[in-house]
């Protein structure tokens, strides 16, 4: 059935797609009405609106399957339509004498059947002089990962990666944050910039911050840099540096015994009152080559270090625990690779994406269940193979079909001892402005 489904969305979105033309009204600036609405738009012509919207069609191989494609699917679901984004920018920006801006302000909702969010609120201060450094403050991406800072509207795969969504779910987080990005096209340091700031933690995770502790994060990157008139590269490096309360004396570390891998507990008094570790490290590169039909790209990141949760999960806890319930610590490490290659022309795009999560390097499938040692579902590996095709319509209208083929470990914890059936084929228009 699942085979059949996919087969038939195929056969049908092969043909083609009639694209429509919309009017817009004239202004008659003969007439003093229209003379009004000029004069209206020359003041706003600062301020730039736009949107998005992405209804979907999935399709996966059980009901009720767990997944990181927009969500779980519910009971007796096994199939589904969904919004899954649909926002709105708003962007002004106030532009000195010398016509240097100085000021940059947006804010972006997401509204969707699920409700309506704050996805970005933040305004920016530029520094003029120079010319060389700026200040962002609240609710923004946080400055880690090229995967995270690229675009919904952009991304070639339906959604992030696993470990992106675990680590740091909705990707923003209320904060500040300090650029360097040279604005005088100086040829020495025009193609580097450097952000760094201080936020909160836990993110849109919970509704307002959690301690007092904050994270530090910054990244160094280098721009799109011509290696020749055809090819392009970037690249980056990422440090973060957090945490938060430890409120419990129960901590738990990796470590072994005489019966394998285990989950050791230390109860000292001492333990409360600390900070629980958040370290992240990271790299990032990006190849782009131009060729007769429009590009080939390349694509790889990599992010490893500790992350603290709970023994269920490993996603960073929106709120501190109460009871005796211990904190987890575990070694982390994933990342995904892409290729993209356009075919026939820039609207036809074929793409191709592994990405990985291991919550926890220092056990394997087999340590995962065994009685005694307290190593749950949450330290299992997971594996995605990705590809699909990407259809430009027209400028303002991409239809993306993606099959998602998902690997877990094979464990001896009850419902893992084999593969789950959880691989996704997702349909989705996505209408732009």
């Amino acid at each position: 059935m699942f085979r059949k489904i996919i087969l038939l969305l195929l056969l049908s979105l092969s043909t083609h797609i009639v694209t429509a033309q919309y009017l817009m009204d004239m202004i008659d600036t003969s007439k003093e009405s229209g003379k009004g609405l000029l004069s209206l738009y020359k003041r706003l012509d600062r301020i730039r609106i736009t949107g998005y919207i992405q209804p979907q069609f999935q399709v996966t191989q059980k009901k009720a399957a767990k997944s990181f494609d927009g969500g779980d699917f519910a009971p007796n679901v096994d199939n589904r339509f969904m919004l899954r984004r649909a926002r709105v920018k708003f962007e002004y920006a106030h532009f000195s004498d010398d016509k240097s801006p100085s000021v940059q302000f947006v804010f972006q909702l997401d509204g969707t059947e699920r409700g309506v969010f704050a996805r970005d609120v933040w305004g920016r201060l530029f520094e003029n002089k120079y010319k060389l450094f700026s200040v962002s403050v609240g609710l923004f991406a946080r400055p880690i990962s090229y995967e995270l800072n690229l675009s919904s509207a952009d991304r070639e795969s339906p959604e992030r990666g696993r470990m992106s969504q675990l680590l740091m779910k909705v990707e923003r987080d209320i904060g500040a944050m300090l650029s360097f990005e040279d604005r005088n096209k100086n040829p020495v340091v025009k193609y580097f910039k450097i952000d760094a700031g201080l936020f909160n933690g836990p993110g849109l995770n919970a509704t307002n911050d959690i301690d007092s502790h904050k994270d530090f994060i910054t990244r160094a990157y280098l721009k799109p840099y011509p290696l020749s008139q055809k090819v392009i590269l970037s690249a980056a490096v990422s440090y973060f540096n957090g945490g938060f309360l430890q409120n419990t004396k129960y901590i738990y570390t990796s470590g072994s015994n005489s019966n394998g891998k285990i989950f050791l507990l230390d109860s000292s008094v001492t333990n409360m009152g600390k900070t629980a570790p958040r370290k992240y490290y990271g790299a990032d590169i990006q190849l782009k080559i131009k060729n007769k039909a429009g590009f080939t790209e390349l694509r790889a990141e990599i992010l490893t270090g500790k992350q603290t949760a709970t023994v269920l999960t490993s996603e960073t806890p929106a709120a501190l625990l109460t009871g005796t319930d211990g904190y987890y610590i575990r070694n982390f490490a994933g990342g995904y690779f892409y290729f993209l290659q356009h075919i026939v022309n820039l609207h036809h795009q074929l793409g191709i994406k592994f990405d990985w999560y291991d919550p926890n390097t220092k056990v394997k499938g087999d340590d995962i269940g065994r009685p005694g040692t307290n190593i749950s579902a949450a330290n299992i590996k997971y594996s995605t193979l990705g590809f699909g095709y990407i259809n430009m319509i027209n400028e303002n209208v991409r239809l993306m079909l993606w099959y998602e083929r998902v690997w877990n470990e094979k464990t001896q914890l009850s419902g893992f001892t084999d593969d789950l059936k959880d691989d996704v084929f997702t349909c989705r228009l996505q209408f732009r402005f």
